[in-house]
């Protein structure tokens, strides 16, 4: 039986795909659960359309992030927090600390879009990643200095 993925399926296809399966599989599973169409003839122009109005919302949402990332690589971010004598910080710096920074600076971005690989565990300066979308990612300057 043929089917039409409405949505990936892990070790099956990607969304848009047309597969073959046995009809249990595909009564059973992938209808009940909205993973797939059988694939008939409106059914194919439907999931078409589908993936047309997908491909604009994604394509709307990049140039937001792109804009975002433009707005975002000029600025830097300075956080103060307490050192001991050789620039060792009394804790560490993380994604959470960096997004109220630029909560305060009024740029609001999740913690979890930022992409340290480590804390911050030393005074001075760091370019930090953060993943704006799939295919878009922004550079900021962090800068930690001494209390």
């Amino acid at each position: 039986m043929e089917v039409i993925l409405r949505e990936d399926v892990p070790s099956l296809g990607k969304a848009g795909q047309i597969v073959k399966v046995k009809p249990g599989y595909a009564r059973n599973f992938l209808f009940p659960k909205n993973l797939a169409y059988e694939a008939t003839e409106g059914n194919k122009k439907r999931i078409a359309a589908e993936q047309a109005a997908q491909a604009g919302k994604r394509a709307a949402e990049r140039g937001v992030a792109e804009a975002f990332a433009a707005q975002l690589g000029a600025v830097t971010v300075i956080i103060t927090a307490k050192a001991g004598d050789e620039g060792k910080l009394f804790g560490s710096i993380g994604g959470h600390d960096i997004a109220e920074a630029l909560a305060k600076m009024g740029h609001a971005v999740d913690k979890r879009r930022i992409d340290l690989e480590h804390p911050i565990k030393v005074v001075g300066e760091y370019t930090v990643p953060l993943k704006l979308h799939g295919e878009v990612t922004a550079r900021i300057r962090v800068t930690v200095q001494p209390a």
